[in-house]
């Protein structure tokens, strides 16, 4: 195992105080791990999180115009509730707070437990669940689909509208409006290796690739040969289209990175995924490429659509000022 640690136990915790050094509207609150906005605004508070190793989901997301404060577990494992509760506080100023919740059985079940503290606190909290991955059926969990990189859609929905003043039902509004239109789909070239684990935590032969693997390595729908970009781009988007219709849409299109895929590799997708969907008909209106949900250093990709009225076209193009995100 490579990897630019000093410890794995401490890989977290040294990772954040890294983050708030280097990003100095950051706050970092030690041993419960929350990354939180220094300068704090009279609005409804944004709370998301989950296991770290996804980065620069979800703390690289903190600041104007999206999250107010963001929890990070151990390496894909989710935070625990009294972490969450932490961010919960750290983000309300009175408004009332909004958790953006992954569907993840652990994410859901401790942001709810911390939920209901907050509550007994006194702090109006709500929360909505991002299930944008078309790659399994959805009862294949117990929970439903997976979220992955459609989440940071709905963060940037969810921010622009606390950002602009709404209340705590208008801001789950808008969330639950981002989620309900759109899908994603992701792919795995090669396995990732957790600090805590020292090896690959699953195996894909030098000429294979997984379609449908999951951000935690996850199984997907089937096992392949390497495809060209071109293929590639008509498998993932098959399963999009086939799960939404997004005919005539004007869309947002993000071509996400999972670690280890060169951003020469990604625009190269990006250019036919473009290409496919223009010839069917779908207009692309922003185009998001780079690694904004990832899985360590795998190699790999995953498409998300996001199908825009004019209400998600002026939240999408919001003012935002966060360390991986600006416009």
């Amino acid at each position: 195992m490579k990897k630019i640690i000093n410890s794995p136990d401490k890989v977290v915790s040294e990772m954040l105080e890294g983050m708030e050094k280097a990003h100095r509207n950051l706050v970092y609150i030690r041993e419960l791990e929350v990354i939180t906005r220094r300068e704090k605004s009279e609005k409804v508070g944004l709370v998301s999180g989950g296991g770290s190793g996804h980065e620069p989901s979800h703390a690289g997301y903190v600041g104007k115009g999206m999250l107010d404060s963001a929890v990070a577990g151990n390496v894909f494992a989710s935070p625990s509730p009294d972490r969450i509760l932490k961010g919960i506080e750290e983000a309300n100023s009175g408004k009332g707070v909004l958790l953006v919740i992954k569907n993840y059985s652990g994410d859901i079940m401790n942001f709810e437990m911390a939920k209901d503290l907050a509550m007994m606190d006194g702090i109006e909290v709500d929360s909505v669940v991002v299930r944008d991955d078309v790659a399994v059926p959805d009862s294949t969990y117990s929970t439903g689909r997976r979220g992955i990189a459609g989440t940071v859609f709905v963060h940037k929905i969810a921010g622009a509208r606390a950002e602009a003043g709404g209340t705590l039902p208008e801001v789950k509004a808008a969330a639950e409006k981002a989620i309900s239109r759109i899908r994603s789909m992701g792919m795995a070239m090669t396995p990732c290796t957790l600090p805590g684990v020292g090896k690959p935590g699953f195996s894909l032969a030098d000429d294979e690739i997984e379609i449908g693997m999951g951000i935690h390595g996850e199984p997907g729908v089937n096992r392949s040969h390497i495809l060209s970009a071109a293929e590639l781009a008509e498998v993932l988007l098959e399963k999009i289209l086939a799960d939404y219709d997004y005919s005539g849409k004007e869309v947002a299109l993000m071509v996400n990175g999972l670690g280890g895929t060169p951003l020469m590799e990604l625009y190269i997708l990006n250019n036919e995924v473009e290409r496919i969907l223009s010839e069917k008909g779908i207009k692309v209106y922003r185009t998001f490429v780079g690694n904004f949900m990832t899985s360590l250093e795998m190699s790999g990709c995953s498409l998300t659509l996001m199908d825009l009225d004019d209400e998600l076209k002026e939240l999408l193009d919001a003012p935002c000022d966060t360390p991986a995100l600006k416009g």
